[in-house]
């Protein structure tokens, strides 16, 4: 009796599964190496990273915060009066359509006339209107007013005084003008009125009233919160004065300075005029 012969499917697959596993064993190792290879410049080289990057990039942004620093801490806080600069630019808009209009249509001298009178008034109503204001900061006071512009360290200040006019008082005897900050007695009075610890103890009938003063315990009057612009701009420049006159940056000397911008023209202006008028 014969054996018969066991079929290729009978057959163990021990050779394709030896040809298979050194395959499988060489896919699964070689990945291994690059992903450690790849690992190791980022911890060998820190310099290189992005947190690195981003780390220098914000040192060198912070580095010229530090000269910002010591500057001022607020820029010139300006004074000035609105109302007066509106009238001067509503005169000024009057008196060049008036000139225009005479230099196109007038005859005779009278075009020269209207050129000299514009020559001669256009600088007088911009400087007692337009050019009045007051700056100040932490180191200096600067007055411009119509013809002159006067700069005072605060270092140089004795007081600032408010009568009919507001003033400033420098150590060396100089008294200066504020024109940017006029006087209101007007606007004063209404600001008393307004105000009702100022009139409240002031009744009719009250003991204040009969003896002209205020009542025990009652508030000082320039200790009421509603004052008058002017009054409560030169609070403030008082203030500064008080925090700031003792500091080393705000001394030096007293400057003053011609507006001859201003007073040449009008000079100028006012000769021919002058000359126009006396030859007829």
């Amino acid at each position: 009796m014969t054996t018969p012969e066991p079929q290729p499917s009978d057959r163990e697959p021990a050779e394709p599964a030896q040809s298979t596993e050194p395959a499988d064993s060489a896919a699964s190792s070689e990945p291994s190496e690059p992903s450690a290879a790849s690992e190791s410049p980022a911890t060998s080289e820190p310099a290189d990273s992005p947190a690195a990057a981003s780390a220098a990039s914000e040192g060198s942004a912070a580095a010229p915060a530090g000269p910002a620093a010591s500057g001022p801490k607020y820029a010139d806080r300006i004074y000035r009066s609105t109302s007066g600069f509106v009238g001067g630019a509503l005169i000024l808009a009057l008196a060049c359509w008036l000139g225009i209009d005479a230099v196109a249509v007038g005859e005779g001298n009278t075009p020269w006339l209207a050129l000299a009178a514009l020559l001669f008034l256009v600088p007088l109503v911009a400087a007692y209107t337009l050019v009045p204001a007051v700056y100040a900061n932490e180191d200096r006071l600067r007055v411009r007013n119509p013809f002159r512009t006067i700069t005072l360290p605060w270092g140089r200040v004795v007081s600032l005084r408010s009568g009919y006019t507001n003033e400033v008082f420098s150590d060396d005897g100089g008294k200066y003008q504020l024109w940017a900050l006029p006087v209101s007695l007007r606007a004063r009075k209404r600001a008393t009125r307004r105000d009702p610890r100022v009139t409240g103890d002031r009744a009719p009938g009250t003991e204040a009233s009969r003896r002209g003063g205020v009542a025990p315990g009652a508030p000082d009057r320039s200790a009421g919160v509603d004052r008058a612009p002017t009054d409560r701009s030169m609070d403030e420049l008082r203030e500064l004065h008080k925090n700031r006159g003792g500091e080393a940056s705000a001394q030096g000397e007293v400057s003053v300075r011609w507006s001859y911008e201003i007073i040449a023209p009008s000079l100028t202006g006012a000769v021919l005029l002058a000359v126009l008028l006396g030859l007829g």
